[in-house]
């Protein structure tokens, strides 16, 4: 089944960056077999535990990757815009997934099989050296996001979400609305909601951000929440 949900002049491969400088014979071979669904805030695209050989690629919405502990507690490991993709490591490695993938607003995924998708690959040996270099890119990011959570200030971690939210929300005004839940944001930042409502207050008060209601943000100072993100 082809992506019956992606016209062909904005298919999932034409999203992601690693897919890009394919020949033309692979990208059509592979947007054959490239199907998708609509998931809903509430579903689960999978489980901790779970398993599937599927390459899952963000078309529209956003996503959570979470990590539940023991009592319950859960932990936003990372979030994903449209164009990224996920489900790379359980697929190459043949392993159970290590995260939840939750839906946080309506969510359009595409999907690959990994049979189709190692077919590719071994066709086009410049596309597994940019998969490989993307999977680089995510171990950088993991350990970034560890050392911000015990090296970064709370101000820091916050600054720095409303700059990653201002970058992949393509805003061209500097106004939003902030995708996800203040709960949810203390998690991704690893703070409670209330430090996140004082900051974010402060940065009203600061004159960095403009708010309108729970989520409705202006970013007004870009350069000056870039630098309150920075590493001092």
């Amino acid at each position: 089944m082809c992506c019956e949900l992606c016209p062909q002049e904005s298919s999932c491969l034409t999203t992601v960056p690693v897919f890009n400088g394919m020949k033309t014979e692979d990208i059509q071979a592979l947007r054959k077999v490239t199907r998708s669904s609509k998931f809903q805030k509430g579903d689960y695209i999978f489980r901790e535990g779970d398993h599937s050989e599927t390459l899952f690629v963000v078309k529209e919405g956003l996503i959570k990757l979470t990590k539940t502990s023991a009592e319950g507690k859960e932990q936003i490991v990372r979030l994903l815009f449209p164009g990224d993709f996920f489900g790379l490591f359980s697929l190459l490695r043949d392993e159970n997934h290590y995260m939840n993938a939750e839906p946080v607003q309506e969510t359009v995924i595409c999907l690959i099989e990994k049979r189709d998708f190692l077919q590719t690959m071994e066709r086009n040996s410049d596309l597994s050296f940019r998969f490989l270099l993307a999977m680089n890119d995510r171990l950088y990011e993991a350990d970034e996001t560890v050392g911000n959570m015990s090296l970064l200030e709370v101000e820091q971690r916050l600054a720095r979400a409303l700059v990653l939210f201002h970058d992949k929300m393509n805003t061209k005004t500097g106004a939003f609305t902030l995708p996800i839940t203040k709960k949810d944001l203390a998690s991704f930042i690893g703070t409670t909601p209330e430090s996140v409502s004082r900051k974010l207050l402060a940065f009203m008060s600061q004159r960095y951000i403009h708010m309108e209601g729970q989520r409705q943000i202006q970013i007004l100072e870009l350069d000056e929440l870039k630098r309150i993100s920075e590493m001092h």
